[in-house]
């Protein structure tokens, strides 16, 4: 089906999956793998009812865009060789299904992100780059174990509702944009917004940043455009440093 596409939607989907590769060799270098856990995934342009993922049990340092797997809504891999992680598809289907607007979904095991998911509270808004997630993330408290549940990831899917990520209480960070490159950009920030609060909250009582200018700095640091923008440099520098990942 893919080769018979129009020559603009072939060209679209070789930029989703050098993204998303670029995206997942980031992931690495950042220290969000674990073992086999882990995920993003970009809606194929083709058939917005299909998206990319990453191999199961394949390292997020090892991927290039060859690698990555087109699968179809009920699962099955329909290009690519490898097998699709269960917890994976039981939640970014679910999302994908939900969203339309979403392009790409990216959630991984990271240190802080998961330290931080332990205490059950949203992000708060303490610095310039936490208030891009003000007032646009949730807290998802249902943690009933591994998600292997198609049921448990539409749940994940509606508490997220129109939002830009959830918080995983007891599992970690889960993140989504209108392109691969937003959904990334804000799950490095996020990770790294929670190690500060994180910092923060250890070291004394950390002080907000006052409701009206939270919300004015979202409107600049948390749009598409924003995260498009902070994904750019990362993206150059790990094609120079990788450039296999493209291949």
């Amino acid at each position: 089906m893919t080769g018979t596409l129009s020559h603009p939607v072939a060209q679209e989907r070789v930029y989703r999956r050098q993204r998303l590769a670029a995206a997942l060799r980031l992931f690495a270098r950042y220290g969000f793998d674990e073992g086999a856990g882990g995920h993003i995934t970009a809606r194929d342009p083709g058939d917005p009812d299909r998206f990319w993922i990453n191999p199961f049990a394949v390292h997020f340092g090892h991927i290039r865009a060859s690698d990555l797997l087109l699968v179809d809504a009920d699962g099955t891999v329909v290009e690519g060789d490898g097998r699709v992680n269960p917890a994976g598809f039981a939640i970014h289907s679910q999302i994908h299904h939900a969203r339309p607007d979403v392009v790409a979904v990216a959630h991984a095991h990271s240190t802080y992100g998961r330290a931080f998911a332990t205490l059950g509270v949203p992000l708060a808004p303490i610095t310039q780059d936490a208030c891009a997630f003000h007032g646009d993330h949730a807290v998802f408290d249902g943690f009933d174990g591994v998600v292997l549940e198609s049921e448990e990831g539409r749940r994940i899917a509606e508490r997220l509702g129109t939002g830009k990520a959830v918080i995983l209480r007891n599992h970690g960070l889960l993140t989504v944009g209108g392109s691969v490159q937003e959904a990334a950009w804000w799950f490095i920030t996020m990770d790294s917004s929670c190690r500060v609060q994180l910092l923060a909250q250890a070291a004394g009582t950390p002080v907000p940043v006052a409701p009206e200018a939270a919300e004015a700095t979202a409107r600049t640091m948390g749009t598409p455009e924003m995260g498009r923008l902070n994904f750019r440099p990362l993206y150059a520098d790990i094609v120079r440093a990788e450039p296999d990942l493209l291949d």
